[in-house]
C-alpha cells in the first residue's frame, strides 16, 4: 500500500503543474519528502501511455533535459506536448528552464 501511496502522491503534485511551466524530478520529491528522483521518475512510468490526465510531460531533469523522452510511445512524444504548450524545446533541452520552472512550493506561497 505505500507504494501505491508514493504514486498517487507524484501524480497529484504532477497534475498541479501549470500549463507552459515545467519542474524536475528533485523537485517533486523534495517537496514530498519521499525519496530520490528517480523514484518520481519511476511512479510517472506507472501512468498508463502517459495519458493527458496527468501531465508527466513537464517533469524535466535538473538541466531542463527531457530525460524521460523514451518513456512516451515516442520520444517526440513528450517534447511535442511541450511545443503544443508554448515552450520552446532545442536538443532534446527546454529553452528558458530557468524562466519558467515551477516548484511545488509555489503552491504554498499563494
Amino acid at each position: 500500500m505505500a507504494e501505491e501511496n508514493y504514486i498517487s502522491k507524484v501524480h497529484h503534485i504532477t497534475k498541479l503543474i501549470p500549463i507552459g511551466r515545467v519542474t524536475t524530478y528533485g523537485a517533486i520529491a523534495d517537496y514530498l519528502a519521499l525519496g530520490s528522483a528517480r523514484m518520481v521518475g519511476w511512479a510517472l512510468s506507472q501512468i498508463p501511455l502517459f495519458t493527458d490526465d496527468i501531465p508527466a510531460h513537464r517533469v524535466l531533469n535538473s538541466k531542463g533535459e527531457l530525460s524521460g523522452r523514451n518513456s512516451f510511445p515516442t520520444p517526440e512524444t513528450m517534447s511535442g506536448r511541450l511545443k503544443a504548450e508554448g515552450i520552446i524545446v532545442e536538443n532534446w533541452k527546454v529553452k528558458n528552464f530557468k524562466t519558467i520552472y515551477w516548484h511545488p512550493q509555489e503552491m504554498d506561497e499563494n
